[in-house]
């Protein structure tokens, strides 16, 4: 077995036995980027080959060789395994490797080693159980409109893969690189030039083994951060992963808040969005960035996601004027407490991207009277504190998909007096009914809203699919 320990974009590949764990889209990119560099390239799948057929072709004639329905034993002679983020940390090939003793990469791991070391770009590193997404989208709109859209990439958690980014030959002067958790347990020298953490939550607890696994995961994000890591002043555990954060010497601590700020902070002041942090006088006065009723969205979730946008990119010396025009210019993303349209004074919310209770909780919270449309794979949450927290504002629930009983029974637990409607149906077509049904719950000034709380994949293909769906049931309806 050959030491991997120092390997980089210039080292020697050649003599190199790699196997990549899971062919979906990290698995090609990475499978592609490793045989760039001339390593002996293994794939193994659980799935069939006719499933990636023309990927696999293309790769076999790069010299990628592949093994499929069977991603539990290791191939012979392997001296590294990079594994996919769909990977759980206990499956056996995990277990195998370790036990082999055997160097174990992700995603991150693996396109960090790639870097061109003469040219490489910075990265942005953003994570949370909810909001990464659309923060990822303001630091981008605002690094676009300081350096141009074609000098930024973004990455990982988004459209495109980390490793088809590093790459890349075009010259690029940063890399915003958004971080769900499955990525974070194999990252070992990543080391951004700065680095958030919004917020956590019960989120993958079907993904690691334990709440604790999942925090740890999460905090890695801060390990070796090199001029910021930023936390949520008002989330503690965020503050506690940094203070337990091996970060770069002389990298600041940085919070963001809804609340008045203190020095080293972001917050708001007057409904104003302002800088007590990256200013030479933040002992005795705060820097103006934007009001509140310029920012394309002011709902408090999306009011924190742009406090730590400034925070990031105040970090990196961006200029307050550039900071606030680009977050003028940031578009909400699909899926993301989005209005579909009012139908008899009801607004039908598609905010299909709530995968977790947090991200439920959030979306319910932003409107008085809910007709909530929950269910799908629960990840094994609970829903106990959620009903607690929101039944005040529960005009009625339908529940629909899998894991719709937990859902249900908490409900029972904590509100029995709300109306519950069940959609046992699992074909996608079940949408119209849920949509009728919520539809006939509803009152004049009531909100109809898509927030599940749970992963989409028992009924559709993901969460995107799921939250179009429910945007053409309320459409059909609206022709009636």
């Amino acid at each position: 077995m050959k030491d991997v320990t120092s390997l980089n974009r210039k080292s020697d590949w050649s003599d190199v036995r790699v196997c990549v764990v899971g062919f979906g889209v990290a698995g090609f990119a990475m499978t592609d980027a490793l045989l760039q560099m001339d390593a002996k390239v293994t794939v193994i799948d659980g799935g069939t080959r006719e499933r990636h057929e023309d990927k696999v072709q293309l790769l076999e004639v790069l010299g990628a060789e592949f093994i499929f329905e069977n991603d539990e034993e290791l191939p012979a002679g392997i001296d590294l395994v990079v594994v996919s983020p769909g990977i759980k940390p206990n499956a056996p090939i995990i277990v195998a490797t370790r036990n082999a003793g055997l160097p174990l990469w992700g995603e991150l791991e693996l396109a960090w080693r790639l870097r061109d070391l003469d040219t490489a770009p910075p990265w942005i590193a953003i994570t949370g159980t909810n909001g990464k997404t659309t923060t990822t989208r303001m630091v981008e709109s605002i690094v676009a409109t300081q350096f141009g859209d074609q000098r930024i990439r973004v990455a990982c958690n988004l459209d495109t893969p980390i490793c088809e980014v590093v790459m890349d030959p075009s010259d690029i002067d940063i890399v915003v690189v958004e971080i769900g958790a499955p990525h974070l347990p194999y990252v070992t020298s990543m080391s951004p030039l700065v680095s958030v953490c919004l917020n956590l939550a019960p989120d993958h607890l079907d993904y690691f083994a334990s709440f604790e696994d999942y925090a740890k995961a999460k905090g890695k994000i801060f390990n070796n951060t090199v001029i910021a890591a930023i936390f949520n002043e008002q989330d503690e555990a965020t503050l506690h992963m940094v203070e337990q954060a091996d970060v770069v010497e002389g990298c600041r601590a940085i919070s963001f808040t809804l609340g008045i700020p203190m020095k080293s902070m972001v917050g708001l002041v007057d409904d104003i969005l302002v800088d007590r942090a990256f200013l030479q006088e933040r002992a005795t006065s705060a820097l103006p960035i934007i009001e509140l009723g310029e920012l394309p969205s002011n709902a408090p979730h999306n009011v924190q996601n742009a406090l730590a946008a400034i925070a990031v990119t105040r970090a990196i010396g961006i200029d307050p004027a550039v900071i606030k025009e680009g977050l003028m210019k940031w578009q909400g993303s699909p899926h993301r407490i989005a209005k579909v349209t009012v139908i008899n004074d009801i607004t039908y919310v598609d905010d299909s991207k709530a995968t977790n209770t947090h991200a439920a909780f959030t979306a319910i919270r932003a409107f008085e009277s809910v007709v909530w449309i929950a269910g799908g794979q629960a990840k094994g949450q609970d829903f106990d504190e959620l009903v607690l927290q929101c039944s005040g504002r529960l005009r009625g629930v339908i529940l629909l998909g899998t894991d719709q009983e937990v859902i249900a029974a908490a409900l029972q637990r904590h509100a029995p007096h709300i109306p519950v409607h069940r959609v046992h149906n699992t074909d996608v077509s079940a949408m119209d009914e849920v949509v009728l049904e919520a539809t006939n719950l509803a009152q004049p000034g009531d909100t109809v809203l898509l927030a599940p709380g749970c992963a989409s994949y028992d009924m559709f293909r993901d969460f995107a699919h799921r939250g179009d769906t429910f945007a053409n049931s309320v459409r059909r309806l609206e022709q009636q």
